[in-house]
């Protein structure tokens, strides 16, 4: 158990306002244009309920599974994060530190500091490397295989970017983030590329992130894809899509046994994070959550926040009357009306006017 830095989520979000200047802050909580798909990500997860039994003995919990053969303490990841240095003065190590001290897997994003090399050289466990296209076919080359020579467990390719998402809550400063030339790469992105990746890493798994329809899920497979990751960015990206807990049944029934599919967006508590394994997501990453724990306090703010969730997660199976990830089932959710309009925090009802900004 870490020093308790905070003692709830509610404390590590206010904390992390206080240590953020609002630059960084906007960047975490901004989503694009009119920040509906935002906010659908937690409406899906709102409109979801749970039918708990009784009578059943719930005195020990089992949250432990596994990605890809490696070992998670609970059905979390920890997604990639491009500047994931604005939040914690070590970026990625500080991201790879927690990951390994708690049991999780993580993501380090081609825009996160420092560089891959270093990161591996950080620690031996598991992590996977997430890959924003920025130069052509020799370039894409040249990267993967760095990071196979430095032994990644994962490669993820980032399919839901061809275009930067207009974010209007960013600053001038960020906003010139639209304009950085590299990125026209991803307009490229084609089946093609993905069996450019396929052919320079052999039996390392591939997962696509970014898929948001059953289709490119079946597609996916076709190609050989071992892992389908559903995600809408954050909401950053396309505006007016669905929750992506929404699209998740119809993707694990396109899926089937043929890939693991992974989730995130707007997942902030445990109970969210059981819902989506009920539906049939193999763990669920973290994204803003993520940020807003580095921005508590860098490493060790991580760890208490998985800490958090863990606590959560355990409390969420024993109330419904389970014991192991196993024997969820769709008999315990159901669909109900939400209570909260929704918005980055409304998770978090007991922040100061119900949200910061």
């Amino acid at each position: 158990m870490s020093d308790a830095i905070f003692e709830t989520t509610h404390d590590m979000i206010m904390m992390a306002r206080r240590n953020l200047d609002q630059d960084n802050w906007d960047y975490i909580c901004g989503a694009a244009e009119s920040e509906t798909s935002l906010r659908r990500n937690r409406m899906a997860l709102d409109c979801l309920a749970f039918r708990p039994r009784i009578c059943r003995d719930v005195s020990e919990i089992d949250t432990e599974t596994d990605f890809f053969g490696h070992k998670l303490r609970i059905p979390v990841l920890l997604a990639p994060m491009g500047g994931i240095e604005r939040f914690s003065a070590n970026g990625g190590i500080d991201v790879d530190n927690a990951a390994e001290q708690f049991g999780s897997v993580n993501f380090l994003s081609t825009v996160c500091q420092p560089s891959l090399e270093e990161v591996a050289d950080n620690s031996p466990h598991a992590k996977s490397f997430q890959i924003y296209v920025r130069g052509d076919d020799d370039w894409i080359r040249d990267l993967v295989r760095r990071v196979v020579k430095a032994k990644y467990a994962s490669v993820t390719l980032t399919v839901d970017s061809a275009f930067y998402g207009n974010r209007e809550r960013l600053n001038p400063a960020q906003l010139a983030l639209r304009r950085v030339s590299a990125r026209e790469w991803q307009k490229k992105i084609t089946w093609e590329t993905v069996k450019l990746i396929q052919d320079e890493i052999g039996d390392i798994p591939l997962i696509l992130k970014g898929i948001m329809t059953a289709e490119d899920a079946a597609l996916a497979v076709e190609h050989g894809v071992q892992g389908i990751y559903i995600s809408n960015h954050g909401g950053r990206q396309l505006d007016h899509v669905l929750g992506n807990i929404q699209m998740l049944p119809e993707i694990v029934a396109a899926v089937g046994d043929k890939a693991e599919v992974f989730i995130d967006g707007g997942f902030t508590r445990g109970t969210d994070i059981v819902k989506a394994l009920i539906i049939g997501a193999k763990a669920v990453g973290i994204g803003r959550l993520q940020a807003y724990a580095l921005g508590a306090g860098g490493a060790e703010g991580l760890v208490r926040c998985l800490e958090l969730l863990e606590r959560e997660i355990n409390t969420t199976m024993g109330l419904i009357g389970v014991t192991s990830l196993d024997e969820l089932s769709s008999a315990s959710l159901t669909e109900a009306m939400p209570v909260t309009l929704p918005h980055e925090h409304s998770a978090f009802p007991h922040l100061p006017g119900g949200k910061v900004g």
